[in-house]
């Protein structure tokens, strides 16, 4: 049986860190093995545990454990070969050893790491649940679309650079002046492009899934939107909204009922908004809940009794179907309008554009020796449509 993944993300500073700390201690307490473990640079989850976190998961309740990643210690074991090599290619070019060093971090390194821990914990089989603090939405994105990107890069490029190098490797070493890179390097990239391509499949199983963390304010709502768009994109399944901070309807006086009637205005957007997704709310606190007891409180005032695990049905954001002369590929892309998306098809691949998002889809072997006969964007849903191949023959 496979670990139950859900992952918070929401704009900084709503609350998805105490979110998902109460969603794990509320597992916990079900009976389930959980691990919860944060993938923000920015940890606090030892904060909102109220206890000190080491390298390593540290349990602070019955059933329940905390990790914050170690990245620096992750980084030396994963990226050490290729920045050793990096490093070299800078020194010969007249590098100082310590600007080489930080020349050579990869930009996101931190949320990437953590990427690669949390497939080690799912595929440990050591827990039931795993519960993932995610850093704030942009940063979010940006990482969950990685593997991917990374894909088509060593499809496309990296094994033919690898035969290259490996054949021409002393005359391209005294022409450029620099040193190529050996077997352990490529394959220390090798090894990294299948972490993340576990990662992908890890996260868009029926099993995992995304929760958008939000506070009743427009800005925050209108980019939780987007969010839910851009995760459908990339195949991520999308399972519920989680409002925080909401006002009780009798504030008692003029300024709070003025952010009561506010906050219901936002709160009524978001239910037509997200109408096929529960919306879960907690009400505003005078505290912060720290420590699992307060957590697991919140977690369960939210929840109102539903059960916080339990696995959506229906379709996921990408299906196929058969149709008479040919298939329908559908996308789910809630709020995308017909003028927001950009179409192309480049060799095997979709290339879908959204916004300033874009997903290389590799078409199922099925569809590749099809042609695209039509596309439009409705429902909530860019559908393609591919006609079989021998019907454009005469």
């Amino acid at each position: 049986m496979s670990a139950r993944v859900v992952l918070f993300t929401g704009k900084g500073g709503v609350g998805k860190t105490t979110s998902a700390a109460g969603t794990a201690a509320l597992a916990a307490r079900g009976g389930r093995r959980t691990l919860v473990v944060s993938t923000d640079a920015a940890h606090s989850l030892a904060d909102a545990f109220g206890v000190v976190v080491g390298p390593e998961p540290e349990q602070v309740a019955d059933r329940l454990w905390v990790h914050q990643v170690d990245a620096q210690r992750r980084f030396e074991r994963s990226w050490g070969e290729i920045q050793g090599y990096l490093m070299s290619v800078l020194d010969a070019a007249g590098v100082d050893p310590i600007t080489a060093e930080e020349l050579t971090v990869i930009p996101g390194a931190e949320e990437v790491l953590a990427l690669l821990e949390l497939r080690r914990h799912v595929l440990s089989g050591r827990w039931d649940v795993v519960v993932v603090d995610c850093a704030p939405t942009a940063e979010t994105l940006r990482l969950l679309a990685l593997p991917e990107a990374l894909n088509w890069y060593m499809t496309r490029v990296f094994g033919m650079q690898r035969r290259v190098v490996r054949a021409l490797r002393p005359a391209l070493s005294r022409a450029a002046g620099v040193p190529m890179p050996d077997d352990a390097v490529f394959e220390a990239v090798e090894r990294l492009h299948a972490d993340l391509e576990d990662v992908r499949r890890i996260l868009t199983d029926r099993d995992a899934t995304v929760r958008l963390v939000l506070t009743p304010e427009t800005v925050v709502v209108a980019e939780a939107r987007r969010s839910l768009t851009t995760l459908s994109l990339y195949g991520y399944r999308v399972d519920g909204v989680v409002a925080n901070r909401v006002f009780p309807e009798h504030a008692g006086d003029p300024w709070r009922d003025a952010w009561v009637a506010s906050q219901r205005d936002v709160l009524a957007e978001v239910r037509q908004s997200f109408v096929d997704l529960p919306v879960w709310r907690s009400a505003y606190a005078a505290a912060e809940p720290v420590g699992v007891e307060a957590l697991a409180a919140f977690a369960r005032a939210a929840y109102d009794g539903a059960d916080p695990l339990a696995v959506p049905e229906g379709e996921g954001p990408l299906t196929i179907t058969r149709t008479a002369t040919g298939a329908e590929l559908r996308i789910a892309l809630p709020f995308a309008q017909r003028a927001d998306v950009d179409l192309a098809r480049h060799g095997d691949e979709l290339v879908v554009t959204v916004g300033s998002y874009r997903r290389l889809l590799a078409l199922p072997a099925a569809l590749t020796r099809h042609q695209v006969a039509g596309a439009r964007v409705e429902d909530g849903a860019l559908r393609v449509r591919f006609r079989f191949e021998q019907e454009e023959q005469p």
